[in-house]
């Protein structure tokens, strides 16, 4: 693969990331579950990983069987409450012990975000470890190391993408699994299904030790 190549995978690899990002987020309008989301999601998984694209693919086929309200109601009942969350999202209730919200890894998290300098939006309503944040987190440090490279920076391209190994292999990875899990535990919707298979899946493939060997450093060596 020659070195445009490459940065058009790393593109699309990071719109992975972002597209799941949207499907995690509470749903406030018909948009967000729109078609073009969910094909854009299931066009750029296809590319980066077959296994998450088996259950992109279910998750553009469910959207059909649910209306928008449906699918709003299921998602409080998993992520918001009121009462007993099934799938918390937030990775603090699975990393930190106690399971408690703003523990020690999501102030982890925080100072992540602050080093490449970002910040939480003070109007934003979501803790900073809440899966969409980190998910989005991570198509940030794509984009940045796509945008490295295009501007023939290969040792700032090196250090996104040892920002993203790290956190894939600290904090990301570590929890998206039993989060997913909580998810298809306790619902019968098909499309909730699909999406926590495909985010472990596409996740899980990113974390994997040989991807991880495999995917940057010979092209990004070569500048």
């Amino acid at each position: 693969m020659d070195s445009q190549g490459f940065i058009g995978r790393e593109k699309t690899r990071g719109d992975c990331y972002r597209f799941l990002a949207a499907c995690f987020y509470q749903p406030e309008n018909e948009v967000l579950f729109g078609e073009s989301l969910l094909k854009n999601l299931d066009a750029s998984i296809a590319l980066i990983s077959p296994e998450a694209a088996l259950f992109s693919r279910k998750l553009e086929r469910a959207a059909s069987r649910y209306s928008d309200e449906e699918l709003r109601v299921e998602y409080a009942r998993l992520f918001v409450g009121p009462h007993d969350l099934k799938a918390p999202p937030y990775g603090s209730l699975y990393l930190d012990t106690g399971r408690r919200v703003m523990g020690d890894s999501t102030l982890e998290v925080l100072e992540r975000y602050r080093r490449e300098g970002l910040a939480v939006d003070s109007d934003f309503r979501e803790l900073p470890d809440h899966i969409a944040v980190e998910l989005e987190f991570m198509y940030y440090l794509v984009y940045k190391e796509a945008e490295a490279l295009e501007r023939s920076e290969p040792e700032r391209a090196m250090h996104f993408i040892r920002a993203q190994d790290e956190f894939l292999r600290t904090v990301l990875g570590q929890w998206v699994q039993p989060f997913c899990s909580a998810i298809k535990e306790h619902t019968d919707n098909e499309w909730f299904a699909a999406l926590a298979d495909c985010a472990a899946a596409f996740v899980m493939y990113e974390h994997s030790p040989d991807h991880i060997r495999a995917s940057h450093r010979p092209m990004v060596a070569k500048g």
